[in-house]
C-alpha cells in the first residue's frame, strides 16, 4: 500500500514505523507527515498519542476530529517549507497544505505547524492554519 504522505513510497516503510511505534519519529517533518497519514487513514488514537498534553483534545473534541476525518476524502500533502525540528533540535516549525474533497469540493489546510519533544519523542503542540 503506498503511504498517505507520499505514494512514492510504501506505507510499510514510512508511516506504519512512527504509527507503530512514536519513538522512532526521527524529525518534526516526519511526525506531521505521520499524522497526516493518521488522518487519511482514520487513526485517532495516533493524533491523540502525536499530539502534546498541554494541547491534546479533549474526547469531544476527539470524537469530532474523527468524524470529519473519516467524511473527507484525502488527496494529498504537500510539504512547503521545514524550520529546525532535525533529531538533534528539541522544536520545529513545519508549513504545509493539505487537499481534501468534502462534499462535492476540493479543499485545501494550510497550516504552519509547531512541535517539540515530550517524553523523549516529537509531538505536535499548535498550529496557525486556515482553509483556502
Amino acid at each position: 500500500m503506498p503511504c498517505p504522505c507520499n505514494p512514492q513510497v510504501n506505507y510499510s516503510d514510512c508511516c506504519k514505523k512512527a504509527h507503530t511505534d512514536i519513538r522512532s519519529v526521527a524529525t518534526a517533518e516526519a511526525l506531521m507527515r505521520s499524522r497526516y497519514s493518521a488522518f487519511v487513514l482514520g487513526d485517532i488514537d495516533y493524533l491523540q498519542k502525536s499530539h502534546h498534553s498541554t494541547t491534546r483534545p479533549n474526547k469531544i473534541e476527539k470524537r469530532r476530529i474523527k468524524t470529519w476525518a473519516k467524511a473527507v476524502n484525502w488527496l494529498k500533502l504537500e510539504v512547503l517549507y521545514t524550520s529546525e525540528g532535525s533529531e538533534t533540535d528539541s522544536s520545529g516549525t513545519v508549513e504545509f497544505k493539505a487537499y481534501y474533497m468534502e462534499n462535492g469540493q476540493m479543499g485545501v489546510i494550510y497550516e504552519k505547524s509547531n512541535f517539540s519533544k515530550e517524553n523523549g519523542h516529537w509531538v505536535y503542540v499548535d498550529g496557525v492554519h486556515r482553509n483556502l
